[in-house]
Parts: structure tokens; sequence; C-alpha cells
């Protein structure tokens, strides 16, 4: 019986280390995180002298930070500035610990925190949960105290935590590990897992329930790549995964469908399309795009309040596909203030007028009134639904809508 007991004692033991001990403590991420990220513009570009104005390098986050500022994204909430691979030296310092090229970044990182940090901005850094990081530099797996305990030494706010190089079975309580050592630090770092990613591209079903416990926001699916045929592709995962995905999120846990490409090689229909159901679907706004030339067609949509301001809804509710054929997909969001916001995409070649019905988006009301979020426009009171305009081929318009005072 003694012994009985003690494995009992065991197990009980391991149980609530496993799920409890070391879940996230940061108290941040409450809404989506917005800000910039430089991976799928820039890549791993580390050729500084060739290519000076675009390398991985202090002098390209430092500008992006002057242009973050300076052309109003700070003030409609993006704030991190972040270093995707590539950045470290190719090998760790004499007592192990990562390194920047110093070619690259001569400053060092934490100068370059304090300067994001005198702007009003934050930084945010990439590690890897492997041997190796995706582009083959030092990976964290055997250092991750002494990693987490370095970024914040730096001042770092963000991390984004890959997973190249590494067992996705080990995933469940690997993760766990570098949350504990974030932890551990004492400072407010958010925490950005590969986690699952890694492991639906494995085979294995990811533990969401799980997932939530230990990251602000989490890679589900591929990255993404310069075109509309990659925004679709995840667009369509997230409608289909819908039922696993939607409720795992909220304030502090948030799925994340990867970087806004608007101002890349989308067009402007497509740019309002991936910013509306980004938003609709309560996602991270991190851009991935050359601030210093974008169009100013493109800034708008980055900066549109009403559209932020349904991504950042303290409601925290993730929407969901209401409708799909094969030209058009609503979505649909409710809202702290008991509106609904409606996304409709047309996703065929030609121009589409869209019926959308009260009942289909959620909306408990007969009558209500609605608003064009990309035109700043009220369209007026409606009964029981509405039709929407025409929308171009691979565009989309979206919605605020309103239950009427009875």
């Amino acid at each position: 019986m003694a012994k009985v007991a003690f494995y009992v004692c065991c197990f009980l033991v391991f149980f609530f280390f496993y799920n409890c001990a070391v879940a996230l403590d940061n108290g941040l991420a409450l809404t989506p995180p917005m800000g910039w990220m430089d991976w799928e513009k820039f890549r791993c570009d580390v050729d500084c002298e060739k290519d000076p104005e675009n390398c991985i390098g202090e002098k390209l986050f430092m500008t992006m930070a002057d242009h973050m500022v300076a052309d109003g994204y700070r003030d409609v909430g993006y704030e991190y500035v972040s270093i995707d691979d590539c950045w470290t030296d190719h090998n760790r310092t004499a007592d192990g610990e990562l390194q920047p090229d110093p070619k690259r970044f001569p400053s060092g990182i934490p100068a370059l925190a304090q300067y994001l940090h005198g702007k009003g901005l934050k930084l945010g850094i990439y590690a890897d949960y492997g041997t190796k990081t995706c582009a083959g530099y030092p990976g964290s797996i055997d250092h991750i105290q002494q990693d987490m305990n370095t970024f914040a030494k730096w001042g770092v706010d963000y991390l984004k935590l890959d997973g190249c190089y590494s067992d996705p079975k080990t995933y469940d309580t690997g993760y766990p590990k570098v949350t504990a050592a974030l932890n551990v630090t004492g400072r407010p770092i958010v925490f950005s897992c590969s986690w699952p990613a890694y492991q639906v591209g494995a085979g294995i079903k990811p533990n969401y329930a799980r997932i939530a416990e230990f990251c602000n926001l989490w890679r589900n699916y591929d990255d993404i790549q310069d075109s509309w045929g990659s925004v679709l592709s995840i667009i369509n995962y997230y409608g289909d995964s819908q039922d696993d995905l939607v409720p795992v999120a909220g304030p502090g846990h948030w799925n994340d469908p990867d970087q806004l490409i608007i101002g890349d090689s989308l067009t402007v229909d497509q740019a309002k399309a991936q910013m509306a159901i980004w938003s609709i679907m309560a996602s991270p706004l991190i851009m991935s795009n050359d601030l210093r030339t974008i169009k100013p067609e493109f800034k708008a949509i980055l900066q549109n309040k009403e559209i932020i301001a349904v991504n950042q809804d303290k409601l925290g509710k993730m929407g969901s596909r209401r409708f799909m054929n094969n030209a058009i997909q609503v979505w649909s969001r409710p809202l702290a203030d008991g509106s609904v916001a409606v996304a409709v995409i047309n996703v065929a070649s030609s121009a589409h007028t869209v019926p959308v019905s009260f009942e289909e988006i959620g909306l408990r009301a007969s009558t209500a009134s609605v608003r064009d979020l990309f035109a700043f426009q009220n369209l007026g009171d409606f009964t029981n639904g509405f039709t929407t305009a025409a929308i171009r081929p691979t565009g989309a318009l979206m919605f605020k809508v309103t239950a009427s005072k009875q």
C-alpha cells in the first residue's frame, strides 16, 4: 500500500508541474500584438557590403523604427519592432552566450533596445527551440535559461521562438521549459511560439488548451509568402480549423496566421481582404514590408483606425467563417459593445454583391445599423440583413453591424 501511495504521489507531483507550475505569467498581449517584423520582406539578407540598405542589421531596424514613429504607425497601435532569424554571430561567446553579428549590429542589442524604447517602441527578437535556427545559426535548446536571461538583460520585449532542428514530439514539455525560463527572468516578454505549426506539419494534433497556457501567441500553419495564393490558403486553413482554434483564443493568448504583407505584392483589394480577415480573427497585426517606400493606399489600410479597433476589441473573441461557397466567404466577430464586425471576401474572378443576414452573422436583432469600415460611411438601418455593394475580385468589404435601440 505504501508503494502505491508513493507512486500516486509522484504522479500527482508530475501532473501538477506538467500542467500548472510553469504557466506563462507576464500579463501581456491582452489584445493581439501589433508591430513590424523583417522576415517575409527581407529574409536572411546578411550581405551588408553589397546591400547596406536592406541587410539584417541594426540600421534596418532603426530606420523602420523611425518610420513607425514619423509615419504614424506607432500612434495607431503598432509598437513592436522585431528581428527575425540571421541576427546572431555563428558562434556563441566563450561563456556560451548568444551574440549579435558584430559587423551588422556593431552597437549591440542593448543599444538597439534603448533606441526603440526611447521612441516609445519595443524590441522583438528571434530564437529557436532546436540545435540551430532555421537559417543555421545557434539554437537555444541547450541554453534555454541562459538565453532567456540574456534577452531579459538586453531589454527584449517580445520573443519569437521557432522550431527548426528539433523534434515536435517533445514540444509539449519543451516549449513550457522556455516559458518557465522566461518567468524566472522577471522581465515581461511576449512569448510567440511555433509549437503547433510544427506539430501540424508532423501530423501531430496540437493540444491548444495546453499551448494557450504557455504562449501569448502561436503560429498554426505554414509561413506566409508574398502572394495572394498564400494569404488565401491561410484564410482557408483557419476557416476549416476554426472549431479547434476559436475556443482557445482570447486575452493573453492568440492564434497567429503570420505577418501582414500589405505593401508588398498584394493589390489594394487583396490587402483589404488580408487586413479585414486578420482583424476578424483577432490575429496579431505584425507587418512585414518596407515602410520607407510603402504607397499611401497601403499605409491607409494598415492605419485604418476603425478596423484596428475591431482587431483590438477588448472582448477578445476570435471571429469565425459563417458562410462559404466557390466565390464568397462571410466572416463575423462579436464585439464588446454588442455589435458584430463582418468581413466579406470575394475569392472569384468577377465582382459579386452578397446578401448578409443578421442571423447568419450571429446578431440577435431584427433591425440594425450598418457601417462600412473601409469607406468610413454609415450605410443606414436595415431589417434582418443587408446586401453589400459589388466586391471586386480577390477583394473585401468590412462592416460593423449594431442592433438598433428598441
